[in-house]
């Protein structure tokens, strides 16, 4: 599955969200970095959230 997300660039680096997923940021000192980091916080968030639901 795919996810939109936003990247920002600011002086420290890159923000990155997925607004799909209500919560889900990331960061890094580069835009790969970034990108990187949002795929793990996706995959986290995604099963944070499967978990969640067996409660």
């Amino acid at each position: 599955m795919e996810y939109q997300v936003i990247l920002i660039k600011s002086e420290e680096g890159y923000a990155v969200s997925c607004p799909a997923l209500k919560g889900c940021h990331s960061q890094g000192a580069t835009r790969e970095e970034a990108l990187e980091n949002i795929r793990d916080a996706i995959t986290e968030w995604l099963e944070a959230e499967e978990f969640s639901n067996l409660l």
